[in-house]
């Protein structure tokens, strides 16, 4: 239990401030007062001094005038506290606005108690019942007895007794079912402490052996949120301060429900944002591919507290003929309904990426979907396809903004890439420019949570963005590209502390390439002589690149793949080996029908083809594509 001080020099609580403005105004009515009005505390002063706004019943004789200033005090010390507590978003600043606006001015000290754990909504709380001392409050010691105090008990709050004693409360409270502190909460109404409820309550809530004031010097309130009692407050004062009287009671109740209620809302939220983080970060993928050719790199960024959840995505999608897709996208809104929505598109897209359809293509059939989610399921999306073969890469846009290329130089730009509408508008055609990607560049893809916030706008941003490319790869020099993960966190580092409005998705991609010299390709006629055709034509290129130990089980496995495609192919039949760090083989033809491997009878004269391509290769699959199947597999080179 941690001591939080509220008494600073030069600085008092917003409660007390706000009392002060009232002084000049009850000073110039002081004349006019009886005697017994102008004994009257100051409400801003500690203890001491005087006390709060609701410190004390009006002595005897009080005029009319002095009675109602002292209640209209009282009345503003309540408004300015639940504001104070309603400022809160989450439960501990909900918790610490309600000790600081309670102590000095309304009381000494402050003990909070939480059910542990809280129960969410109409969630059935668990048993047994358990309160948790979360937070305390009280003046600061003076300097005499702070340095006299050892440190354990300057950082605890104590209980006030009457002889100035410093008692540490109890943290963890047990409430027995049909015990006295059980029924001063299931009764909600605030209680003295000296009331015969409050006299045995508080020594179960406070520990055995704790002890408060006597008489009206504590006030013990439950806090009841919208369904059940969630907790409770002791307020204390201590004997230098005038006692509490029943409009603290009151004041005590406005106090404790409001805290309540916040609680209660807090809870709700914290749970709704945890569910909703939860949600996007596992519909994001938890690793990035290794695809051959190109390096990848990427982060993701929650939004800011006041807008925790968002939609935004990212991807990286293997594709035939050692293709890739990348992938970024934003769904608009900030809610669990945006992070389902965008699980909903990231998988619609990831399963169009394995059709191999054009860019453009994804997109409409992306619009589409979101069109089948609702009227109002609106996303931007940026859909590229990198070939390390050819070094090119080709892009749509849906309403995203766009891409920028760092070049190995060091210069950096932003692509021209059409715009177009975002998903979910309906009835807009998407176009895909085709473009260089030379070996050593980088793009990054990313979404608007990085360059747009309420201090700059998109395009201000997006060049602003460009320059700290330009700038990391200077730092490299030309002949080097910055190192993919820092360059991200330096992308990153931009970020101001108003710039956090959205949350951040951030794809970098650097290009690699697969040099012409390690690509070896055929077209093959779908006849009896192809196999044969193709194990010469690897063979051949395996010797080119020095690869002669893995001719026999190459030339088996191509044998069998490219047999097999013969049999159903109308078309010619490619072949295509890819030396990287691996040594990878495609075959295509112009049958969907993928194959699946089974085990084959003793007596039957087939079906061993893929047993052996699954026995002999590192990896091997089969993909769909809008022409046919390409069917490949993958051997490991020397060293590995």
């Amino acid at each position: 239990m941690t001591e939080h001080p509220t008494s600073h020099e030069g600085r008092q609580p917003l409660a007390a401030r706000s009392q002060e403005r009232t002084r000049p105004r009850q000073q110039d009515a002081a004349p006019a007062a009886s005697p017994a009005t102008a004994a009257i505390p100051n409400p801003a002063v500690a203890p001491g001094a005087g006390a709060g706004p609701a410190a004390s019943a009006a002595p005897a004789g009080l005029d009319p005038q002095a009675a109602a200033r002292r209640e209209g005090d009282r009345l503003r010390f309540v408004g300015a506290a639940t504001r104070r507590i309603a400022r809160g978003i989450d439960l501990d600043e909900i918790v610490l606005g309600l000790c600081r606006a309670s102590v000095p001015t309304f009381s000494d000290a402050i003990l909070v108690y939480l059910r542990d754990p809280l129960p969410v909504g109409d969630e059935r709380p668990v048993s047994p019942f358990v309160l948790r001392l979360r937070r305390s409050d009280r003046l600061r010691l003076s300097e005499e007895e702070t340095e006299s105090a050892p440190e354990t008990e300057r950082l605890r709050l104590p209980v006030i007794d009457p002889h100035g004693d410093l008692t540490p409360a109890a943290e963890l409270c047990e409430v027995r079912s049909g015990g006295a502190l059980a029924e001063v909460l299931r009764g909600v109404r605030p209680v003295f402490g000296d009331s015969a409820a409050a006299r045995a309550a508080l020594p179960e809530l406070l520990g055995v052996g704790r002890t408060v004031p006597t008489g009206h010097r504590a006030i013990l309130a439950p806090l009841r949120g919208r369904r059940r009692v969630i907790g409770a407050a002791v307020f204390l004062r201590g004997t230098e301060r005038p006692s509490f009287e029943s409009n603290d009671l009151l004041v005590a109740a406005q106090l404790a429900t409001h805290t309540a209620l916040g609680i209660d809302k807090a809870v709700l939220y914290g749970r709704e944002a945890y569910i909703a983080d939860e949600l996007q970060r596992t519909m994001l993928p938890d690793s990035l591919p290794q695809p051959t050719g190109v390096r990848l790199a990427s982060r993701y960024l929650p939004a800011a507290e006041t807008a925790r959840v968002g939609g935004d995505w990212y991807d990286a999608i293997p594709l035939p003929g050692s293709r890739v897709a990348l992938v970024v996208g934003d769904v608009m809104g900030h809610s669990m309904t945006s992070a389902a929505i965008m699980g909903q598109l990231r998988t619609t897209a990831q399963t169009l990426a394995q059709l191999d359809l054009p860019p453009q293509e994804v997109l409409h059939h992306l619009d589409e979907q979101a069109q089948r989610l609702g009227s109002d399921r609106m996303a931007t999306c940026l859909y590229a396809v990198y070939d390390p073969v050819a070094h090119r890469i080709t892009i749509a846009n849906a309403g995203h903004p766009p891409p920028v290329l760092l070049h190995l130089g060091g210069r950096a730009e932003v692509l021209r890439v059409p715009p177009g509408a975002p998903i979910g508008v309906g009835g807009v055609d998407f176009e895909a420019v085709e473009l260089d990607a030379p070996a050593g560049a980088t793009l990054l893809l990313y979404t608007d949570g990085l360059v747009e916030s309420r201090l700059r706008d998109v395009w201000t941003g997006i060049e602003q963005l460009r320059e700290r490319l330009a700038a990391t790869a200077r730092l490299t020099g030309p002949d080097h590209s910055p190192p993919l993960e820092a360059l991200c966190d330096d992308v990153l580092d931009m970020l101001g502390p108003g710039d956090r409005d959205d949350d951040i998705a951030l794809l970098a991609a650097r290009f690699d390439g697969i040099a012409p010299s390690d690509v070896a390709y055929w077209h093959l006629e779908p006849e009896e002589t192809a196999p044969g055709r193709a194990r010469r034509l690897a063979r051949r290129a395996l010797g080119r690149w020095g690869l002669d130990d893995l001719s026999d089980s190459v030339e088996l496995l191509v044998s069998e793949v490219v047999t097999n495609a013969v049999r159903y192919a109308e078309r010619p039949v490619t072949l295509r080996l890819l030396r990287t760090d691996i040594l990878r083989c495609e075959v295509g033809d112009d049958s969907p029908q993928l194959p699946r491997q089974r085990r084959a009878r003793d007596m039957d004269e087939g079906g061993r083809g893929l047993f052996l391509v699954n026995r002999l290769a590192r990896r091997w699959g089969a993909t769909r594509l809008s022409t046919g199947k390409v069917v490949w597999f993958e051997m490991p080179t020397r060293g590995q």
